[in-house]
């Protein structure tokens, strides 16, 4: 199978916008947080939080979406565990940015350089 570079460089950027809109909200870091610190109930992170269960279970929802967590059941409860790999992708996603505009701040300096000896 062959995949195009632009399909793929769109996948890149959904995961990208699925790790950083995760990470955009101070609960979900926070539930990131505490999950990296030692694995937790759900129901031991919504004890935490001025919010519903139902809302924790949709933070963490949206922490699993992102690879940010994993969830798994031991018994009845659902244990939630960060996932190792998650912020090491998070710095790739943004060591490949700051490349990417640093190539474009190196093009615009050669074009204004380029001016002023036109000038």
């Amino acid at each position: 199978m062959v995949v195009d570079k632009k399909e793929a460089r769109d996948d890149d950027e959904k995961v990208t916008d699925l790790l950083f809109g995760a990470l955009a909200d101070p609960t979900r870091r926070d539930i990131f947080r505490r999950a990296r610190e030692g694995r937790l109930s759900v129901s031991a992170l919504a004890r935490e939080y001025p919010i519903s269960l139902a809302a924790v279970q949709k933070h963490v929802a949206v922490l699993e979406r992102a690879e940010l967590v994993s969830k798994h059941r031991v018994g009845r409860e659902s244990i939630v565990r960060a996932e190792s790999d998650a912020l090491q992708r998070a710095h790739t996603a943004l060591d490949r940015l700051e490349l990417e505009w640093r190539g474009r701040i190196e093009r615009i300096d050669r074009i204004l350089d380029d001016d002023k000896g036109d000038s």
